[in-house]
C-alpha cells in the first residue's frame, strides 16, 4: 500500500534554518551509533596495512570508490523523499537491496543497516514525518536493511533540503567518522586529524559532482582491501569497533 504522503511534502523553510537543520543531521553527535563502526579500517590497522602516512591517500580512494557509490544512492533516496518516484514501497525495498548487493562484506552491510535504521528513527522523532516511519515499517516487514546513504537522502528529502548540499553533508559526515575512528586506532592527534579532513574537502566536492551524473544502474565500487578488512574484523583478538 502506498502511504499517504500529504503530510510529507518537503518543508518550505528559509535557507539559514535549512542549513542549521542539515548540519544537525550530519553531525557526528547525532545518536545513531556512527562512532561504533570503522567499516574494516580496524582490521587494516591491525594488519599494519594502514598508518598515519597512508591515511590521506586511503580516504581519497574511499571517496572515489565507496563514497561515490553511497552518494549516488543518497541521491536516489532523496528523490524518493521529495516524491518524484513512483510506487514507494517497491522502489524503497529495491534500492536497499541493490545497494546491499554492492556490499560484499556482511559486516559492512550490517553496519550500514544499523546506521540507516537509527537515522530514520531519529528523523521520525523530530516531527510528523510519516514517510520516515513508513520506510522503517516497510523494511522491517520485508526483513530488509535500511542503508545509511538511502536513509539520509530520504530523510533530508522529506525535510526539504537542497539535493547537492545533502550529498555534500553526507559525504563529509562519512569522512569525518572515518577520521574519528583513526584517532582511536592510530597515533593521530587532533590537529593532524583536522588537517586531514580539511584537505579532503575538494575531493568531497568532486565526488558530489560526479555522483550527479550517474544512475544507480551504473554506480559501482571496487575496494577489495577494505571489504577484506570488514570480513576479517570479527576474527580480531581485540576490537574497539562493532565493524
Amino acid at each position: 500500500m502506498t502511504p499517504d504522503r500529504s503530510k510529507d511534502r518537503p518543508l518550505q523553510v528559509d535557507s539559514e534554518l535549512a542549513e542549521l537543520r542539515l548540519l544537525h543531521l550530519a553531525d557526528s553527535a547525532l545518536p545513531i551509533g556512527g562512532l561504533a563502526h570503522s567499516f574494516g579500517m580496524e582490521s587494516l590497522v591491525a594488519a599494519e596495512l594502514l598508518g598515519v602516512r597512508e591515511l590521506p591517500e586511503f580516504l581519497r580512494g574511499f571517496l572515489e570508490e565507496a563514497g561515490f557509490l553511497e552518494a549516488v544512492f543518497c541521491r536516489a533516496g532523496f528523490q524518493l523523499g521529495v516524491g518524484t518516484g513512483g510506487e514507494f514501497a517497491r522502489e524503497w525495498l529495491a534500492l536497499n537491496e541493490r545497494l546491499g548487493a554492492r556490499k560484499p562484506a556482511r559486516e559492512s552491510r550490517a553496519g550500514s543497516g544499523s546506521l540507516g535504521r537509527n537515522f530514520l528513527a531519529a528523523v521520525g522523532g523530530l516531527g510528523d514525518f510519516a514517510l520516515a516511519r513508513e520506510a522503517l515499517r516497510i523494511s522491517k516487514e520485508a526483513q530488509g536493511l535500511v542503508h545509511h546513504s538511502l536513509a539520509f537522502g530520504l530523510g533530508c528529502g522529506v525535510l526539504g533540503f537542497e539535493e547537492d548540499r545533502v550529498v555534500l553533508a553526507f559525504l563529509h559526515s562519512c569522512e569525518a567518522s572515518l577520521v574519528s575512528a583513526c584517532q582511536r586506532l592510530l597515533p593521530l592527534g587532533q590537529s593532524a586529524a583536522t588537517r586531514v579532513l580539511w584537505e579532503l574537502k575538494p575531493a568531497i566536492v568532486e565526488t558530489m559532482r560526479r555522483s550527479a551524473g550517474c544512475s544507480v544502474d551504473d554506480a559501482f565500487c571496487f575496494m577489495p582491501l577494505l571489504d577484506w578488512g570488514a570480513m576479517e574484523h570479527p576474527a580480531l583478538a581485540t576490537r574497539l569497533f562493532i565493524s
